[in-house]
């Protein structure tokens, strides 16, 4: 018992020096923050590598050290394929970071309305865009601070704590990490969460290299010996270091569903790679750097950092497999969001006894908690951002508002945002938060991306063209989601217990699919050019010259 409230009162006492530290940094940045330019992109004083690291720290979510970590736990390979996809993704980023940057002022609605003649309808597009992605990236993240608090404090399901079940306590959980982000965007703007994602990249790194050592450590640095005794501890030998497992399953004598299961990896795969590029908080990041050279420098940092750090989450998620068990890491989370952290308690208890394991598990917790805390802020910046701007400067306003007006509403979109996102994150939490982020890359993939890449390189596109392929990716990617297995119709064969969002008794999927991309990302390009095509406007080519030249070259950047 004393032991545990040893652990406890370090774990407390790393979170309070955490949150303390990062609450320093937001009152720095509200204090040097002036007008719209600082709040909304820092000033633009963000050199090449900072916004790098910056955008490390954005991009390596609670998806990527708690989920994939989980996955790969519970999974074996297939895991491992949220890693691949997640580093793909920049190599289509960077093929269009530079003339985002050169082209926007503040937000996707900027980049999107520089060759059009009707702006509001691609304005509120953009708005719908930007708030739905973000919302649904925004739940991963506090879902994964659920599990993670949930563990580290002790709670276990069926068990109370405080006078409150475990799903309250993890409620409550959700809630203060919430207020906290709010608390971030509302006071700190773009410099407070652009410094708290820098020291949040440097604790993520540092933790995943002492982990990742650790636990190569513990099988003598023999990567095979790591590998094998995952194997045995999941219980399915080889074909958990295979592919197949999870995605793309071969099911004997249904060549039906070997096909659906083989499809709905590939749209994974699409969804991950194409998505990176049309994530809003991403595109944001870039207008923080003073051109497009510095912008070009961000991507490379960031993928020199997301990288490495890639190659450490199977070391984290086979450890786990292997010195941990299935057995108790669904246990205490079902989807495996707690995997890592619980693979800290373990080798931290080989290498230094309970109190090695209380130490690493907080510090552990610590660098998580900061991971989940940095890429909430940047989430809900986004959508603020888009309201305060696009919507209520550039629509109500018509262009002509007070900078003063819309930091103001800007500040006030964050707590709007924050409270939808705490809702809806209490409603998802027992969802695995990987497959939450892989339905926002899904939705940017189809929403954002061909509306980009149209704006960009298309000389006929134009307003109507535009917002037909944000809503008909967005609305296609919730329709095929609502009607897929992740809602209802999934069960476990051998249990009989529901693995999507409704009850076992409750089935009205009518899409195989559980990613919607194979089909939403088509949709979302034929949309924008069917709207274009049918659409009144013409293109206007002397503004299509003007923005290729200005996405070029950053002439007249903001």
């Amino acid at each position: 018992m004393t032991g545990r409230l040893t652990g406890d009162a370090l774990t407390f006492g790393l979170f309070s020096v955490l949150v303390l530290g990062t609450l320093g940094i937001t009152v720095w940045a509200r204090a040097t923050t002036r007008g719209a330019d600082d709040f909304y992109a820092g000033g633009r004083t963000f050199s090449g590598p900072q916004n790098g690291i910056a955008l490390a720290g954005d991009y390596m979510s609670a998806a990527s050290f708690l989920g994939i970590a989980g996955l790969i736990a519970l999974s074996g390979y297939d895991g491992f394929l949220y890693s691949i996809g997640f580093l793909v993704a920049w190599l289509v980023a960077l093929l269009l970071v530079e003339l985002m940057r050169n082209t926007g002022r503040f937000t996707l609605g900027d980049v999107l309305t520089q060759r059009v003649r009707r702006q509001p309808p691609v304005r509120r597009a953009a708005v719908v865009s930007t708030v739905t992605v973000s919302v649904f990236y925004l739940l991963a993240q506090m879902v994964g601070a659920g599990a993670l608090v949930s563990l580290l404090l002790g709670i276990h399901r069926g068990e109370r704590f405080l006078g409150m079940s475990a799903s309250a306590a993890r409620t409550v959980t959700i809630v203060a990490v919430g207020a906290l982000m709010i608390l971030y965007v509302a006071f700190g703007g773009m410099k407070g969460t652009t410094w708290v994602q820098i020291v949040k990249s440097a604790l993520l790194m540092a933790g995943a290299a002492v982990l990742t050592a650790l636990v190569l450590g513990r099988f003598g640095f023999d990567v095979g010996a790591l590998l094998g005794s995952a194997a045995d501890a999941s219980g399915k030998g080889d074909a958990f270091l295979r592919p197949g497992l999870r995605y793309g399953q071969d099911v004997p004598g249904d060549a039906y569903q070997t096909i659906v299961n083989k499809l709905d990896f590939i749209s994974l795969a699409l969804a991950l790679v194409l998505g990176t590029a049309g994530l809003p908080h991403i595109v944001n990041r870039f207008f923080t750097v003073p051109d497009g050279r510095a912008a070009r420098r961000s991507v490379a940092w960031a993928i020199g950092l997301v990288g490495a750090f890639y190659l450490m989450t199977p070391a984290l998620g086979f450890g786990a497999a292997a010195l941990v068990g299935r057995s108790k890491i669904v246990a205490q989370d079902p989807s495996g969001n707690t995997a890592a952290p619980q693979l800290a308690q373990a080798v931290g208890e080989h290498y230094g006894g309970r109190v090695g394991g209380d130490v690493l598990l907080a510090c552990i917790g610590a660098v998580a908690f900061a991971t989940i805390l940095a890429v909430v802020s940047g989430l809900v910046l986004a959508s603020s951002t888009s309201l305060a701007h696009d919507y209520f400067g550039q629509v109500l306003m018509l262009g002509r508002p007070r900078e003063s007006q819309e930091v103001a509403v800007a500040r006030f979109a964050a707590f709007l945002v924050g409270a939808l996102a705490i809702v809806l994150a209490v409603a998802a939490r027992n969802l695995n938060v990987a497959f939450l982020v892989a339905l926002a890359f899904a939705m940017a993939a189809a929403a954002n991306l061909p509306a980009l890449v149209l704006t960009l390189f298309w000389r006929r596109f134009n307003s109507a063209g535009v917002v037909a392929g944000i809503y008909g990716g967005l609305v296609s990617s919730l329709v095929l989601v609502a009607f897929s297995p992740v809602v209802s119709g999934k069960t476990d064969p051998v249990t009989g217990e529901s693995l999507s969002l409704f009850p076992a008794s409750v089935d009205f999927h009518l899409f195989p699919l559980e990613n919607p991309g194979l089909v939403s990302i088509p949709i979302g390009f034929l949309c924008a050019v069917a709207g274009t095509l049918l659409g009144r406007e013409k293109a206007d080519p002397e503004r299509y010259d003007d923005l290729s030249v200005r996405a070029l070259t950053g002439a007249g950047a903001h």
